[in-house]
């Protein structure tokens, strides 16, 4: 797939214990519908051309036959096919018998994976009846005519990915087989199971997927064995789960009596680039490197424009379901914990903050109430103070207000028009002329006053400014661009949102709780303007700068990811499709580059503050850019 995606397919057919024909067609048909879905690889459960539960029929030499004949019946249904196909069986091999994972694609067999940890505890008896590949000299096999490579260490590259194979007990050792794989260059691993089940085993399987797809920085596509096996004295329910640096992106039905066939996505792109920043896999990679691993080409096939399968989440900054509310409790305690040091640091009993009745500041009010009643200050350290302008309207400079004395803080309100207007004249600024001089004369003013204020009581000022403002460098260099210590200065906008009335919904004062809504519900404006004749707010941010969340969309993925423009548009089209146009998109995307690159200046001096997420634009943390680099290449 282009934009850096492979399809894949975990499928977990109905078996027929030892009927190698029936499972084959059962295969076949998975295969098949899978390629109608431009599947690229598709993985089937362990030993899926047996079936896992024959136990000793193994040894037997009719059912060894019947297997390889099978798989010469796939060789022959693939011919025309572009699909890779992932499946288990047993084969033979000097004199012993290995548990093994054929890779087949267009009539031919490209590698041959044999199992290398054989669990023989509790219910399992696999050295019974096979060999470790580990036991074995590694080499080629000649299996359906073809002179094969066999190893345990085999890396397929394919026109999407490079991916590499282990199965089922391999992933539970110490020293999974994927790790070193990984290493080498697989991009996916692909694991052919026959996983049984027990009480709360599924849930200990998932924690291990995820753990190991984390460390490795791969993609895990899992495929167990189902229904059908035998349930002499175990269940196999069936597991199909794929898992892309420890985030589940798909997960199969257990305990289905039908074919399952799970389809999803994996982002290539994403796991290279996190690998190409993470300097410790570098390091591990190297002493790996006298390790043998065997290449294998498989078919080079063109790329193909293909709909994507999974979802792409539009607010990618925002926890979703049932984690908002650990998530935001998280990021909260972060905040208010980095800021609760800096007080013990200097001794503080004061700080200061501006608080305008908009977002920004009312989560940094709250942040501040929260660390002064976690180290048992007076709330009243608090110096709120509300600095009417221009632009001021009745709604926020109301909301200023309620909030400050719902949360008991010191409230103070100093208007800064007498004193910008007094500047306006000192520089011979017309102050009918609403332009940047005149916006941001307001901002200096009252960065300035909080300055003061903090020098006379003692404490120190409190930075209310976000993640998306400093992306776009909407903030006024030496205005609200400074402060002593921000404490939003990594939470992006939409997520300040959805703080706020997160805390909100906690509130058990009326008014305070309500007062807060209120706040999240009022369009975002620096209100630097006046306002018009019915006194609303006639400067809307994002009427000027784009919507926030489409810039949050674009942040994300430029900075955790470093995705290219054309990537970017093509996953923002797909995750917001129906609300914006691709013209739209590609509009304020253009704008968003533009901004970031000529705003860095102001990213180079940032004040000190906590991070919180996966993203952070502080010059001594995440990011690092020079202030004069060109956006030719982004536009």
């Amino acid at each position: 797939m282009q934009h850096g995606y492979v399809k894949i397919a975990s499928a977990v057919p109905l078996v027929t214990v030892a009927n190698c024909r029936s499972n084959v067609e059962q295969i076949k048909t998975l295969i098949t519908e899978a390629e109608e879905s431009h599947v690229e690889i598709i993985l089937f459960p362990e030993l899926s051309i047996t079936g896992y539960t024959c136990q000793d029929l193994f040894f037997q030499e009719q059912l060894l036959n019947e297997a390889e004949r099978g798989l010469i019946t796939l060789m022959d249904f693939t011919r025309s096919l572009d699909i890779i196909c992932i499946v288990g069986l047993p084969l033979p091999y000097c004199g012993s018998i290995l548990n093994c994972a054929a890779v087949v694609q267009k009539g031919k067999i490209l590698g041959i994976v044999p199992k290398t940890y054989l669990p023989n505890y509790k219910e399992f008896y696999e050295k019974r009846w096979f060999t470790s590949v580990r036991d074995i000299r590694p080499g080629s096999i000649w299996c359906c005519g073809q002179q094969i490579p066999l190893h345990r260490h085999l890396l397929f590259h394919t026109p999407s990915c490079v991916f590499g194979i282990e199965i089922c007990e391999d992933v539970w050792a110490p020293n999974p087989p994927s790790t070193t794989l990984s290493l080498q260059g697989a991009d996916v691993i692909f694991n052919l199971s026959a996983d049984n089940d027990s009480i709360g085993k599924y849930s200990y399987l998932k924690s291990l997927l995820s753990q190991q797809s984390a460390r490795c920085i791969c993609g895990y596509v899992f495929s167990g064995c189902g229904f059908g096996e035998s349930t002499q004295d175990v269940v196999f329910s069936g597991k199909a789960l794929v898992y892309e640096n420890g985030s589940l992106v798909a997960e199969g039905q257990r305990h289905s009596l039908t074919p399952q066939l799970l389809i999803t996505d994996i982002d290539i792109d994403r796991l290279r680039s996190e690998r190409r920043q993470n300097t410790t896999f570098a390091t591990c990679a190297e002493t790996i490197k006298d390790e043998p691993v065997h290449i294998v080409d498989t078919e080079m096939l063109l790329s193909q424009e293909l709909p994507l399968t999974r979802t792409i989440d539009p607010h990618p900054f925002v926890p979703q379901g049932r984690t908002l509310d650990e998530r935001c409790e998280e990021i909260f305690a972060i905040q208010a914990e980095g800021l609760a040091k800096r007080i013990q640091h200097t001794h503080a009993q004061h700080v200061v903050v501006g608080i305008s009745g908009g977002l920004d500041s009312t989560l940094a009010l709250l942040v501040c109430a929260r660390t002064f009643k976690l180290l048992g200050l007076d709330p009243k350290g608090i110096i709120g103070i509300t600095m009417p302008g221009f632009g001021t309207t009745d709604r926020t400079y109301t909301n200023a207000l309620n909030l400050m004395e719902g949360l008991g803080v010191t409230i103070r309100e100093i208007s800064i028009a007498q004193a910008v207007t007094q500047h306006f004249s000192d520089i011979a600024h017309n102050p009918d002329n609403h332009d940047i001089t005149y916006e941001n004369s307001q901002a200096r003013e009252r960065t300035q006053i909080l300055m003061d204020v903090a020098n006379q009581v003692g404490g120190f000022v409190i930075g209310t400014g976000d993640l998306s403002e400093l992306a776009l460098g909407w903030a006024t260099y030496n205005g609200d661009h400074m402060s002593m210590y921000g404490v939003n200065v990594s939470v992006p906008k939409t997520l300040v949102q959805h703080l706020v009335k997160w805390v909100a919904l906690q509130m058990d004062d009326e008014r305070t709780r309500a007062c807060l809504l209120d706040i999240v519900d009022t369009p975002i404006s620096p209100e630097l303007i006046p306002a018009d004749e019915d006194g609303n707010i006639t400067q809307k941010t994002e009427d000027l700068v784009g919507p926030y969340e489409l810039h949050d969309f674009f942040l994300y993925y430029v900075l955790r990811w470093g995705y290219t423009p054309a990537k970017i548009q093509y996953l923002a089209e797909h995750a917001f499709d129906g609300k914006y146009t691709p013209e739209v998109i590609a509009h304020w995307r253009d704008n968003f580059y533009r901004r970031f690159f000529a705003q860095q200046f102001k990213r180079s001096c940032l004040p000190d503050g906590p991070k919180v997420g996966s993203c952070s634009l502080s010059p001594r943390g995440d990011w690092r850019m020079p202030t004069d680099a060109s956006s030719e290449a982004w536009r």
